[in-house]
């Protein structure tokens, strides 16, 4: 009985012993695979890393070429990007300009006519008053709900605010018209101050006061300048670039006893040039890369908040559209000033 008993487990034995055996000879087997890809894949990566080596000095090469031939591209886009921009500009100004001047004229016209009937209906009203002033019981209830007196005195007041409101409105559009002249692709004597004041009127709502700084002043220290010859769109861009970095750079800086300010001075030198000084006390530029911000696409902001195209576009404008100089001056903590100088009249061909 023992004997039957053991030879059974022998059996068992012996054949948990094969499907042991035929494990391990698919793990060895397993085992010289992975050997196999291993060393095909070193072989791969020494091969690759062999032909990026190689590679090394083709790329640098070809580097110094495209650095070259970027800048050249750069130069062609920014003349391109302004190009278009200020067309693309001029345009949308335009266009809504005109289309909130309609309305506002229609609005405004019929204010006159509003005060005009307001008038006759109170002393109709006045008059009722003196000849009936035994009203029924349900007029007068009437009266005291909707506070007649109060309506009539409070009437007059809505409509000077729309007066008001619709003559800020038309001051705007006129605003938006100097800015866009697109009527004016050619030089022309044009009111420098009334582009710097409607530049300033279009930007108003980033003068304001936030959570992060006060509200910023403009001071103006106008001189008695003749009108100039100039391209006017393209001079208003200028103004619209250095203002918006000005602001730009006063959100930058924390005013606690400061006051937030621009100043703008305009003056006639040596009688045949105007300066326009446009100077704020933001946080300045450090000395470093003062020679490099009218580069093309150089720029200090965080991305998505700065093109780097804006002074480069401004120094075109002024220097080669307007045979003038646009110089920056800065400091750090103390501010920055930008000085602008065009002839009075632009020089002619013969």
């Amino acid at each position: 009985m023992n004997s039957s008993n053991d030879l059974e487990k022998n059996r068992e034995l012996e054949k948990a012993n094969r499907i042991l055996q035929k494990k391990l000879d698919r793990c060895e087997s397993d085992r010289k695979q992975l050997e196999m890809d291993i060393a095909a894949k070193e072989f791969l990566l020494k091969q690759v890393i062999s032909e990026l080596q190689c590679s090394q000095q083709d790329l640098a090469r070809r580097s110094e070429e495209l650095q070259i031939t970027l800048q050249n591209l750069q130069n062609m886009q920014a003349q391109m990007l302004q190009s278009e921009k200020m067309s693309a500009l001029g345009q949308i100004v335009a266009g809504v300009a005109h289309e909130i001047n309609n309305p506002v004229n229609f609005i405004h016209g019929n204010i006159k006519h509003l005060e005009e009937y307001n008038e006759n209906m109170v002393s109709l009203l006045e008059l009722y008053g003196r000849h009936f002033p035994n009203v029924p019981t349900e007029i007068q209830v009437l009266k005291d709900d909707i506070d007649l007196e109060f309506i009539k005195a409070d009437f007059l007041k809505v409509l000077e605010s729309m007066i008001i409101g619709s003559e800020r409105i038309r001051e705007i559009v006129v605003s938006l018209r100097n800015f866009s002249r697109l009527d004016e692709a050619e030089f022309k004597l044009v009111n420098i101050h009334e582009g710097i004041d409607s530049t300033l009127l279009i930007l108003q709502h980033r003068l304001q006061a936030t959570l992060k700084r006060p509200e910023i002043l403009v001071f103006k220290d106008y001189g008695n300048l003749p009108n100039i010859e100039c391209y006017a769109s393209q001079l208003n861009q200028v103004f619209m670039n250095i203002l918006a970095n000005a602001i730009d750079a006063l959100e930058e800086k924390t005013f606690k006893k400061t006051i937030a300010k621009i100043t703008i001075r305009t003056s006639v030198i040596n009688s045949n040039w105007i300066e326009i000084v446009i100077a704020d006390n933001g946080v300045g530029i450090p000395k470093s890369i003062q020679t490099e911000i009218f580069n093309p696409f150089f720029t200090t902001k965080s991305v998505g908040k700065g093109t780097g195209m804006g002074l480069a576009i401004s120094y075109q404008i002024i220097c080669e559209k307007h045979n003038g100089k646009l110089d920056c001056f800065s400091s750090i903590a103390q501010g920055t000033e930008f000085n602008i100088k065009i002839p009075i009249e632009q020089p002619r061909l013969n």
